[in-house]
């Protein structure tokens, strides 16, 4: 099975119309339009009755004292761990593409309640609910697509790995509110195939 994207490359810079954040001289970072990206598959073996789609930041700092602090860095030394930020299951067999644009065009404070997506697919949380849970203005659930906001002073270039599982479920047992770990553990057993799309992105001058 294959993942691939007309909006950027295996292992290349995703462009900044798909971030949350992008780049600005006077403040570091400023609110970007925040489009999904363009994503196609193919080779879905024999027997899949749904697909999974996650995207996750596998550089987030587990720490965030230093984060986006002026004078301060982000070392690219500090342990990191998993960050969500797309969210997708039931996605049906038939569907073999997601247009650019088509699920997340722009930012919505407190989250998208209703992102749209393929007829039949789920939406899940992404971490952004989690980021801004004491944030007066912006907490909220954040379902479906956001792109990447990056600290603008981490010394690591981030990595988003876009990953499509062809599984053996008719339905992923996930309900209500779910989040990307509920999504693995759910369909641990059940994966038929996977395929992997990985872009980069930084915040931080030094590093793009």
């Amino acid at each position: 099975m294959q993942l691939m994207s007309s909006s950027f490359g295996h292992l290349t810079r995703i462009p900044e119309e798909f971030a949350f954040g992008v780049p600005d001289a006077a403040q570091h970072l400023r609110l970007g339009r925040n489009r999904n990206p363009h994503l196609y598959w193919s080779g879905v073996p024999t027997g899949t009755k749904s697909l999974v789609l996650l995207c996750v930041d596998t550089d987030v700092p587990t720490r965030a004292d230093d984060v986006n602090q002026e004078g301060r860095v982000v070392p690219a030394s500090l342990p990191r761990t998993d960050f969500y930020h797309w969210v997708m299951v039931d996605i049906p067999v038939t569907v073999h593409e997601i247009a650019a644009g088509a699920c997340s065009d722009g930012i919505v404070p407190r989250g998208k309640q209703s992102p749209a997506g393929p007829a039949g697919a789920r939406q899940g949380l992404n971490d952004y609910t989690l980021w801004f849970a004491g944030d007066a203005d912006m907490a909220g659930q954040y379902l479906g697509y956001e792109g990447p906001c990056p600290p603008w002073n981490d010394e690591l270039l981030h990595h988003y790995h876009f990953v499509l599982y062809a599984t053996d479920l008719a339905r992923c047992p996930v309900e209500g509110a779910f989040t990307g770990q509920q999504v693995r553990a759910a369909i641990a057993g059940h994966v038929l195939a996977e395929a992997t799309l990985t872009g980069t992105y930084s915040l931080n001058p030094a590093v793009r």
